[in-house]
């Protein structure tokens, strides 16, 4: 098992338990916040399970897109005035989206070193 990755599928694992748990303690606006953070977290804990277990599991590319989507899910949904629920999903959004670029590149260089 590669370290790196398995490395990167246990940091949106925390990531993505941080936004689940974010929706029930942040977010005063169930509607706004608390269902991007909620969905999108649980998204990210899902992918994340099925990486570390070796089921396949999702790529990298896949959790940085979560990420991603996490990132401008406050903007998306309008609870950007919700600064905790805001900053929450920003930070944790660009987390995963960095660990899984990063991956994903790590993995290209060393299957063009492979090659």
């Amino acid at each position: 098992m590669d370290l790196t990755r398995s490395l990167s599928d246990v940091i949106a694992l925390l990531a993505g338990l941080v936004s689940l748990l974010a929706a029930f303690i942040w977010a005063s606006d169930v509607n706004a916040a608390g269902q991007p953070l909620l969905l999108l977290g649980a998204l990210l804990v899902v992918s994340a399970l099925w990486a570390i277990l070796g089921a396949g599991g999702a790529s990298s590319w896949v959790t940085a897109a979560f990420g991603a989507l996490l990132f401008v899910s406050p903007w998306a949904f309008g609870f950007d005035g919700d600064a905790a629920a805001a900053w929450t999903a920003w930070l944790a959004g660009g987390v995963t989206v960095v660990v899984g670029l990063l991956t994903t590149l790590q993995a290209r260089a060393g299957a063009a070193a492979n090659a």
